[in-house]
């Protein structure tokens, strides 16, 4: 219940993430075999050889949160004579100090993946390795392994090439800051300006990325707008919820790792190696998308098609962008989870319905997502020209584990959201919110809220229909159990 004389602090926060985690086969700390291990663990990896390049001298940079400790990629380019651009992304040799099968090991293979709430983040990996010693931090040495992509001018991969070597981070950058100087609504970010000709490099890197985007909106890719909302913290307290923002860089981030992802993809089946890929399948509720896309007056065809389906919602967006992000979710929930799938040689190819590629592999973030590891281990295998470090029996296991770890992941996230906007909500009762209809099952409706952005139950409210606004107001909030309840003014 409500306690306004004792307000809920970020610590129970955090105690509800280990309670949620628990509840859902995930482990939230780390056991004493992991810590004898780390132990031994005293600096990063130092391989050596003919196989391992040294591209320290490049213009390496990463972009990414502001707040983000565990870099797992870097990116460089360089404009070609006859106008295309030569693409290199590094991404982070996880394996280099955690083997396969060694607790470290072990235990990221429980999680399969970083769990971020706001008041604590849970890593796959211990911070000593994701956030240092495996991570490709500013102006350390690290090696990674590097894909290498020529694209002409208008976008099309010519020919790529991956292998090993040394890399350095020289301008450790966030989506945020990178993208206002891009669209001109702020300075070229401190850490890039100290590296002659890094902004050259950005503004090259940003014009391939939005080639890239382009083009692959032209094959289908959907271009959704979800709401991610994060809790912002003064001291013990939540005081705000912000959205995350959709920019340039990110999208910038986004097609270079769609990129790299099918190049990784294609270079193990031309190696004739089994992977894991990730994939999301045609939507088997087609016909409901479709009856959903004909309320908004819009025809879509009887069978499943990627490119109508981005048409539509690219309407939709120009049409009602405050509504988009709702129809956004629902069209999510109909196509279905991704999940991971283990493709052999010669066997059928699923693809990527979502993004409208054929080739899509995990490789780039060893550092947070479990699949990339294994990915990362199956190349350097097949670059080695040594066996396969996993059986055809082991991927498919490790596949369904990743799948339903990680869907266990994104509850205990989703239910922490729940709970951080509870805390904020919970000394505002009897306020009135405008807000949306977002759904209706089993007698209930739901309601998203705008200012703060967050979800709720709409009590005892007269007959809604998704998409309808409404006003309503705020009568009852259960932190412990992420409750927000409204009742509708007329």
């Amino acid at each position: 219940m409500n306690n306004h004389l004792h307000p809920h602090q970020k610590q129970e926060l955090a105690e509800l993430a280990v309670i949620a985690m628990r509840e859902r086969g995930l482990a939230p700390e780390f056991g004493a075999a992991v810590r004898q291990q780390l132990d031994t663990i005293d600096g990063p990896a130092e391989d050596e050889g003919p196989d391992i390049d040294d591209l320290t001298g490049l213009l390496w940079c990463s972009i990414d949160n502001d707040d983000s400790r565990d870099l797992d990629q870097l990116t460089v380019s360089e404009t070609l004579p006859d106008g295309g651009v030569k693409l290199l992304v590094a991404i982070a040799d996880v394996d280099a100090l955690v083997s396969k099968d060694t607790p470290i090991d072990r235990h990221a293979q429980i999680n399969t993946t970083s769990i971020y709430t706001s008041a604590r983040i849970f890593p796959m990996l211990p911070e000593k390795l994701s956030t240092d010693l495996t991570s490709l931090n500013p102006h350390q040495v690290r090696v990674a392994t590097v894909t290498e992509m020529v694209f002409a001018p208008d976008g099309t991969l010519l020919r790529s090439h991956i292998r090993r070597a040394r890399v350095r981070n020289q301008a450790q950058l966030a989506y945020d800051a990178v993208s206002a100087w891009l669209e001109g609504q702020g300075p070229l970010p401190e850490a890039a300006d100290r590296v002659p000709g890094m902004d050259d490099q950005l503004r090259t890197q940003d014009a391939l990325a939005q080639q890239l985007r382009a083009n692959r909106r032209e094959q289908g890719a959907l271009e959704f707008q979800t709401l991610q909302p994060r809790a912002e913290f003064e001291g013990e307290r939540v005081v705000a919820i912000r959205q995350q923002e959709q920019n340039r860089a990110r999208q910038l981030i986004e097609e270079f790792m769609v990129a790299t992802n099918g190049v990784t993809a294609r270079f193990l089946a031309g190696k004739r190696r089994a992977a894991i890929r990730r994939v999301v399948r045609s939507p088997e509720r087609w016909a409901r998308i479709a009856e959903v896309a004909a309320e908004r007056g819009w025809r879509l065809p009887p069978d499943p098609d990627a490119h109508a389906l981005e048409q539509f919602l690219a309407a939709e967006r120009r049409r009602d962008p405050l509504r988009f992000p709702d129809l956004s979710l629902v069209i999510v929930k109909l196509m279905g989870r991704g999940e991971y799938v283990v493709e052999r040689p010669g066997g059928p190819v699923i693809g990527h319905f979502g993004l409208a590629v054929r080739d899509y592999s995990h490789s780039t973030a060893p550092n947070r997502r479990y699949p990339d590891l294994i990915t990362g281990r199956l190349l350097k295998a097949a670059l080695a020209g040594e066996r396969p470090p996993y059986s055809d029996t082991e991927l498919e296991f490790l596949a369904n584990r990743c799948t339903s770890q990680e869907d266990a992941a994104n509850k205990v996230e989703r239910r922490l959201r729940k709970s951080e906007a509870a805390m904020l909500l919970e000394g505002q009762i009897g306020k009135v919110f405008d807000g949306v209809v977002t759904g209706q099952s089993k007698g209930s409706t739901w309601l998203r809220i705008f200012d703060p952005p967050a979800d709720g139950k709409l009590l005892a409210s007269r007959e809604l229909k998704v998409g309808d606004k409404v006003r309503a107001r705020l009568v009852f909030t259960h932190v412990e159990h992420g409750f927000i309840d409204f009742e509708q003014i007329d």
